[in-house]
C-alpha cells in the first residue's frame, strides 16, 4: 500500500550515486547487491546462448523465476537476507547496474517495491519486460479498504505469475520457449498439493478465528477458511510503522487472554514493543504461534516454504 511504501522499501539514491552508476558502466556485473550477497543464480556453463539476465525484487520471485527458467536464466534478487526487514530496505548503485542490464524484471507491485520502477527508469532500461505480480494477480483493494499486496501468499496468483514468466523468457529465448512452458506447468503441478492442504484446512477448520500482527499471510489464511479477528486498526498501524492506540492494543490482547482465537499468525521479520506484547499474551494463554516471513528462509525454495507454513498452521489448529 502507498503509505507502507513510503515507510518501508525506501530508496535513498542521490544524484551522486546515479553518476556513480554511469561511471561504472564498464565494470563487470557480479550479480549481487550488498543486501543480496550470494543470491545470484547463474546459468550452467555449456556452449549455449548466454543466460537471460533477470532482476527480482525479492528472493521469493527470484526462486520462482529459477523454477521456470532453470539454467537458462541468471537471477539477481535484491532482497534475500532472511534476517533483513524488507520494509527498511535501501537499494544501492549496484542494484541499479543490474537493472540496467536486465532483460526481465519481476516485482511485487502494489506499492511494496516501487524502488524497482524508479531505478529501472533511472537506469535507462526501457527494453526490459517488467512483470508486476499484483497486476498479474488481478487482486484489488476491497471497497473502502486497502490492497493486501502480499500476493506471494496467494497460490493462484503465483500460478499466473509462473505462466507470465514462461512467456517472457520464451520471447527472450524462442528456441527454449517449450522448455520454459514445461517448467511452468511442472511448477503449477507442484502448487496443487499446497492448494489441497489449504482446502483440507478449510474443511477441518473453516470459520475458526485467528489473530495476526500484519496482513502478510491473509491470502493463505482466507483460502484455508480462517477468520482474522485482529482489529484492523492494529494490523494497519503495525504495517505502517505507527503506534497503536491503548484502546486498540487492549482489544487485541484480549483476543488471546480470553482465548477467542485458535492461533497467532505473525510476521517474524518485523517486531516491536506492541507486537511483542501480543506474542507474550498468546504465549501466556497457550495460543499457538505460526511465524511467517516476507523472504525465503535459508535452505528452502518457494514450494517447500509454503508447504512448511501450511503444515505449521495445521499443527497450530490441531489438524
Amino acid at each position: 500500500m502507498p503509505v507502507r511504501t513510503a515507510r518501508s522499501l525506501a530508496v535513498l539514491i542521490s544524484g551522486a550515486s546515479l553518476l556513480a552508476v554511469a561511471a561504472c558502466g564498464n565494470s563487470s556485473d557480479s550479480g549481487t547487491s550488498s543486501h543480496s550477497k550470494g543470491d545470484t543464480k547463474p546459468a550452467a556453463s555449456g556452449g549455449s546462448a548466454a543466460p537471460v539476465t533477470v532482476a527480482a525484487s525479492t528472493n521469493v520471485y527470484g526462486d520462482i523465476v529459477k523454477s521456470v527458467g532453470g539454467d537458462k536464466v541468471e537471477v539477481t534478487s535484491f532482497i534475500s537476507d532472511p534476517d533483513q526487514d524488507p520494509h527498511s530496505y535501501e537499494a544501492d548503485t549496484r542494484n541499479q547496474l543490474v537493472l540496467s542490464k536486465a532483460k526481465l524484471v519481476v516485482e511485487n507491485g502494489g506499492g511494496y517495491d516501487d524502488f524497482m520502477d524508479r531505478m529501472l527508469k533511472s537506469a535507462g532500461n526501457s527494453s526490459a519486460e517488467v512483470l508486476n505480480a499484483v497486476k498479474i494477480s488481478g487482486r484489488t483493494a476491497p471497497p473502502g479498504g486497502e490492497l493486501n499486496e502480499h500476493v506471494w501468499y496467494d497460490l493462484p496468483s503465483v500460478a499466473k505469475l509462473a505462466d507470465r514468466i514462461a512467456a517472457a523468457l520464451g520471447k527472450a529465448v524462442p528456441a527454449e520457449a517449450d522448455t520454459f512452458t514445461s517448467n511452468a506447468e511442472k511448477f503449477k503441478a507442484d502448487l496443487k498439493p499446497l492448494e489441497d492442504k489449504e482446502a483440507a484446512l478449510k474443511k477441518a477448520h473453516g470459520g475458526e478465528a485467528i489473530g495476526i500482527t500484519e496482513p502478510v499471510p491473509l491470502y493463505m489464511t482466507e483460502a484455508a477458511g480462517l477468520v482474522n479477528k485482529t482489529p484492523e486498526d492494529f494490523s494497519e498501524a503495525i504495517e505502517e510503522g505507527d503506534d497503536v492506540s491503548p484502546k486498540v492494543l487492549q482489544e487485541t490482547l484480549a483476543l488471546y487472554k480470553d482465548k477467542k482465537v485458535k492461533a497467532l499468525v505473525y510476521n517474524s521479520q518485523t517486531s516491536g514493543p506492541q507486537t511483542e506484547k501480543v506474542a507474550d499474551a498468546a504465549k501466556s494463554a497457550g495460543v499457538p504461534e505460526v511465524p511467517v516471513t516476507e523472504t525465503l528462509p535459508q535452505g528452502k525454495d518457494y514450494l517447500a516454504w509454503m508447504g512448511a507454513t501450511l503444515d505449521s498452521l495445521a499443527d497450530a489448529l490441531g489438524k
